[in-house]
């Protein structure tokens, strides 16, 4: 009998799991955890939106500023040889028909260039060089790139808004690699939030994947439709998307 009692003693004393406030205390850990991590991701995604608003600014106040001291367009400048100091070598000259082009039937690539006569004449910081008249594609020796590694551009083409677009303007393209909800974000804050309206509008630029710019004729996962009524894909959308700020 005395061992009976003894064994149902030591049963009683045997470890009954956790307790509920135990428990509790678990999961709250866990939820400040799952807090901080959620944080943590939503500071870097307002942190990369206001690097592409910074960006997308700033190149429009130099290109602007380059306009107003030459009276010409960065890229374009037919007397950039004359008037601006490249060092070693004498800058190119663009073609001055008062656009920024992309360089066909072997013109010279402006929207390269550009960024060497923003650089040497001190808008934007940087060690921007176009090698020579030749050069056809972006690199990091002779363009900007986004936060997320695609090569901005300043250009006048029609690569903006709906694929039925053919009116050029003038415009900052962030480059490609941009997720959607990003440039969502980015057109929340800077414009009405439609991929297809406003001065910052969705482009196919960038979802092409190609250097120099060429257009698609689809959303490519980026907006919903294919039209001025259109709106991002802010959730689950595509991760290589691209937008372009108009200039006035």
């Amino acid at each position: 009998m005395q061992n009976v009692v003894r064994a149902s003693s030591r049963a009683q004393r045997a470890p009954a799991g956790f307790t509920l406030i135990e428990v509790a205390i678990i999961l709250v850990i866990v939820g400040l955890l799952i807090q901080g991590v959620v944080m943590g991701q939503e500071m870097i995604h307002n942190a990369r939106v206001h690097d592409i608003i910074s960006q997308q600014g700033s190149v429009e106040a130099a290109l602007l500023a380059f306009q107003d001291r030459f009276r010409a367009l960065p890229g374009d400048y037919a007397v950039a040889d004359s008037n601006i100091d490249c060092g070693t070598s004498a800058c190119l000259n663009g073609n001055g028909n008062g656009r920024i082009e992309a360089g066909t039937g072997g013109a010279i690539h402006e929207e390269i260039l550009a960024w060497q006569h923003l650089n040497a004449a001190g808008f934007i910081t940087g060690n921007y060089r176009m090698s020579s008249a030749v050069v056809t594609v972006a690199a990091p020796d002779n363009t900007p790139t986004s936060v997320y590694g695609g090569y901005v551009a300043v250009i006048t083409d029609a690569v903006w808004g709906t694929s039925g677009n053919t009116v050029p303007r003038n415009n900052v393209k962030t480059g490609n690699l941009v997720p959607a909800e990003v440039l969502a974000e980015v057109d929340r804050k800077t414009d009405d939030g439609l991929p297809g309206s406003g001065r910052f509008q969705f482009s196919t630029y960038a979802a092409a994947g190609a250097t120099p710019p060429v257009g698609g004729s689809t959303p490519n996962g980026c907006t919903d439709a294919d039209a001025a009524t259109a709106n991002w894909i802010a959730r689950g959308g595509y991760d290589n998307c691209g937008a372009a700020t108009l200039l006035h």
